[in-house]
């Protein structure tokens, strides 16, 4: 008797058609004989009510078809659970997938779910919300945010309006005085930014980045050090270009918890993609082991 599976795609991820992808899928899932039950969502509500659901079903697997944002909404749901996360690379980045050597191609990327060989990997938290790959404050959820407005009124593609954003907030010199506190003590600094990784980033974080192990139970907390306007700008078209010197650029600290305080309530928070408004302060904590997913076999396995 097979195990039965949830698989909730978003259909605005990967292909255009969703009836065409869920036809394809389907049809994987059965060559590999795999009881799926498919659910295409149309919005981000729709992926949050079929995360909802499908914790609450006797399916044992869920599977998340999207990029990094649909993977963080159903962990989301599933990481108050003991069920498996199947992961199916249908984003643009998929950095999630990749940490985690998922195939970027669908049929092999199904097979590993059918091989169902798991394993437990660490999750971030903020103030109550998950993150599995990295959460940030500053510059980065300001440029999302003008990002999404530009695509929303202005109908730029993606990447042209994330370059266009990204060139007003630098311009703007945001600099934020914050306080960091973690089991170390507390230190101020001044910093355009404030990155938390779900572990140890390469130090290409921005661009390329990819981390090596996602089950060392730590956050990795990196800030770049103070920089005039004209640095900002270097400091993006190092990250466009993959040539961040994080010895000179960065600094890197790696915690179980840390604290950041600020004066001002609430400020943008990315996590994974995503950008919400949080209230001060921010309590980011790793989750270790918290989180059951579905990887490829090693060769000695």
């Amino acid at each position: 008797m097979s195990i039965p599976i949830k698989v909730i795609i978003n259909q605005g991820s990967g292909k255009d058609d969703g009836e065409d992808l869920e036809t394809e899928l389907a049809g994987l899932f059965t060559a590999n004989g795999l009881d799926a039950e498919i659910f295409v969502a149309e919005s981000g509500e729709d992926i949050l009510r079929f995360a909802e659901d499908a914790v609450k079903s006797d399916a044992e697997i869920i599977v998340a078809g999207g990029g990094d944002g649909t993977m963080n909404a159903v962990v989301s749901e599933i990481i108050k659970t003991k069920k498996t996360l199947g992961v199916l690379p249908l984003g643009t980045l998929n950095h999630f997938s990749k940490d985690l050597d998922i195939p970027q191609d669908l049929p092999d990327a199904v097979r590993v779910i059918a091989d169902n060989h798991t394993k437990k990997i660490d999750v971030g938290e903020v103030n109550g919300h998950i993150f599995i790959n990295n959460s940030s404050i500053g510059f980065y959820p300001k440029i999302v945010e003008d990002r999404e407005k530009q695509q929303e009124e202005q109908g730029r593609g993606k990447w042209a309006a994330a370059f266009w954003a990204a060139m007003k907030i630098l311009s703007s010199h945001p600099f934020l005085k914050i306080k960091l506190k973690n089991e170390s003590g507390e230190r101020t600094v001044k910093t355009p930014f404030v990155f938390v990784g779900n572990n140890k980033y390469e130090m290409d974080f921005f661009n390329n980045g990819s981390r090596k192990r996602l089950d060392a139970g730590e956050l990795s907390v990196y800030f770049l050090h103070k920089s005039g306007r004209r640095g900002l700008f270097a400091l993006f078209l190092r990250t466009v270009f993959g040539m961040l010197r994080q010895a000179k650029d960065f600094e890197e600290i790696g915690v179980k918890e840390i604290t950041i305080e600020m004066h001002d309530k609430k400020t943008l928070v990315a996590f994974d993609g995503e950008v919400e408004e949080l209230e001060m302060p921010l309590c980011y904590k790793i989750l270790p082991l918290a989180l059951k997913v579905i990887v490829p076999r090693d060769e000695n396995s």
